[in-house]
């Protein structure tokens, strides 16, 4: 199995800390290791050769510095950003090449928390089998534990198998971020699970699904191809790549497929996509007050808040604070209820850009 860790966000849903020229996933924001390097070490049952980064090409120079034994022709360089559909297709492409399209490959995220390794990589290698033998387009997934609206979800069908313990199911659709009353439903139901984005499929069918799916950008995908190896490699594939749409794996491809090709294996991961302020403050442990704190603050009664400064130099002080997030960086300031932190995009987007 191949591993191909997405590394070409900007999240800006967690501004002041990730900004377009230093994104989340480069920054140490749940340990001492980057959330690249958390990521790449959790594949450590995959040997080096086997585990490629795709980013963008503004981004290779920090790919090479924190993972310092990552060979040249592993980081896979977007010439732009398009989103997941062209990045995953391309990163299939390249791999099509320097492998075998009966390979299988699995795309992990970057910029993700994940708590049980163990379990991670059991579900990973349960997903690699069924790809490999039935040719699935499987998905591993996590049970959804509140109703969260910035997530997408899939809803599950009826159990397909079970393999050492683990349940696989079938595939009943997509289902992209509800408003509060449906992600309600979506929970209390039971037949609903967040969409991690974890794919392992083999190259041929995730490509041949591209083919079906997405003619024009398969096309623009193999063009590329024709150009790989050539003196005019660089120069083909910028011209090729973003001239593709921008568009996501689950709009191009995913929620086409035939849903008989698409398998759903659960999974218990501690996950969270850290996908806001109030995402990261759920997952990560608390003190005695419930506070998530980095950095120094003075504080006084200050409850279940997030706490983050990043200028170890300037002294912060905190007080009657409750459900709050505060997060200091040399570039920024934000403060905001934790529960509002998903309109800090906003901001960046209207004010930052």
């Amino acid at each position: 199995m191949k591993a191909v860790i997405l590394a070409g966000g900007s999240g800006s849903r967690l501004w002041p800390v990730s900004t377009d020229k230093l994104p989340k996933q480069f920054h140490s924001l749940v340990s001492n290791k980057t959330l690249l390097q958390e990521t790449y070490n959790r594949l450590n049952f995959l040997k080096p050769e086997d585990i490629y980064v795709a980013t963008n090409k503004d981004y290779v120079d920090l790919v090479k510095e924190q993972i310092a034994n990552i060979q040249d022709d592993h980081i896979i360089a977007e010439p732009g950003m398009r989103d997941t559909a062209p990045c995953i297709g391309y990163a299939a492409t390249i791999l099509a090449k320097k492998t075998s399209e009966n390979e299988v490959m699995c795309i992990i995220y970057a910029d993700h928390l994940i708590q049980d390794t163990k379990e991670f990589q059991k579900k990973l290698k349960i997903a690699a089998d069924q790809a490999k033998k039935e040719k699935t387009l499987n998905i591993i997934e996590v049970k959804a534990k509140f109703p969260n609206v910035n997530l997408g979800y899939v809803k599950i069908d009826k159990l397909d198998k079970t393999i050492d313990d683990v349940q696989i199911y079938k595939f009943a659709g997509f289902r992209e971020k509800p408003d509060l009353e449906t992600a309600k439903k979506f929970v209390n139901s039971f037949n609903y699970l967040w969409n991690t984005g974890y794919y392992v499929w083999r190259i041929d069918s995730i490509l041949s699904e591209f083919k079906k799916h997405a003619p024009d950008l398969y096309s623009k995908l193999m063009k590329i191809k024709e150009g790989l190896g050539t003196d005019n490699e660089k120069q083909i594939t910028k011209e090729h790549y973003n001239a593709c749409n921008k568009i996501s794996i689950d709009f191009a491809i995913m929620e086409k497929v035939n849903h008989n090709n698409v398998r759903i294996i659960p999974a218990d991961l501690g996950w969270s996509d850290i996908g806001t302020w109030e995402s990261l403050y759920k997952e990560l442990p608390k003190n005695k007050d419930g506070n998530v704190e980095k950095g120094g603050f003075i504080k006084d009664n200050c409850k279940n808040s997030l706490l983050y400064n990043y200028e170890n130099g300037k002294k912060i002080a905190v007080i009657d604070l409750e459900d709050i997030a505060v997060i200091n960086t040399k570039d920024g300031l934000i403060i905001c209820p934790r529960k509002s932190s998903h309109k800090v995009k906003d901001i960046v987007k209207k004010h930052l850009k």
